[in-house]
């Protein structure tokens, strides 16, 4: 894919969600019925309601694929970056899960998103979480800083997957893990959905890849004990993404994990 491509794809994406960080501050989708309709949808990714209740309002706008939280096994005081953290959810979750001796980091490109994300990491008073603008292909973040990743359906969004491994393998340390939630392709998408590179790229769908093209990213990029996981039951949820052209037949959720060496 060319470098023009690429950036068109990514300002699609850029705006989609800056349209959906400006839609979740106004006072008509601040409502109650919002907040439920994305707790409703978080709750369907297993998170608990305890961990719904336990983040600042505002930061759930229900836009995952999965809950990294429960596959990240976190512990006190480790350092924890989030790929495209949107108003901060994933967060504030991990924020709570490593204590104030570890540091979360939330990286995002979607200026409204950060913006959003801060607001909301002020209410909080975790000092300890943070956001950052930047691209998940172009980490604002060390070399050797950080123990875990995550990310909630993010990865597939990139126009350069293999550049963002690349990124996640310098910034982890030895040791440090990928705890992963995002969309996989497992069938060949359909040639009109696959074609889409803004509606549908956005949206989680014509971006995705296979098991086997993640898994030669992955070591590609250096990792090792590298695990992807389809989740089957994931489709009930994502054949709503696009009512009647039974998407689900071609992608699903999928846990990734593996290890940086």
């Amino acid at each position: 894919m060319d470098l023009t491509r690429e950036e068109e794809i990514r300002q699609n994406v850029r705006d989609h969600y800056q349209k959906i960080a400006v839609a979740s501050s106004s006072c008509c989708s601040s409502s109650a019925n919002a907040v439920r309709q994305a707790d409703f949808a978080s709750a369907q990714l297993g998170y608990s309601e305890e961990e719904l209740r336990s983040v600042p309002e505002g930061s759930n706008l229900g836009l995952g694929c999965g809950n990294p939280q429960a596959i990240a096994a976190l512990s006190p005081g480790e350092t924890v970056l989030d790929l495209g953290s949107g108003a901060g959810f994933d967060c504030f979750l991990a924020g709570r899960q490593v204590g104030e001796d570890g540091r979360v980091i939330g990286v995002e490109m979607t200026p409204d998103m950060i913006a959003k994300a801060r607001g909301n990491a002020h209410r909080s008073g975790m000092s300890h979480v943070e956001f950052r603008l930047g691209e998940i292909e172009h980490l604002p973040a060390a070399d050797a800083s950080v123990d875990v990743m995550m990310s909630n359906c993010v990865v597939n969004l990139s126009p350069d997957k293999p550049q963002v491994f690349r990124e996640a393998f310098r910034v982890l340390r030895s040791g440090g893990r990928l705890a992963i939630s995002d969309i996989v392709t497992t069938a060949e998408l359909p040639s009109d959905i696959k074609g889409d590179l803004k509606e549908r790229y956005a949206g989680c769908i014509s971006g995705a890849s296979s098991v086997d093209e993640l898994t030669a990213m992955l070591q590609q990029s250096g990792f090792v004990q590298i695990s992807i996981e389809p989740k089957e039951q994931s489709r009930s949820f994502i054949r709503d993404w696009l009512p009647g052209a039974q998407i689900d037949d071609y992608i699903c959720s999928a846990v990734i994990q593996a290890v940086k060496p």
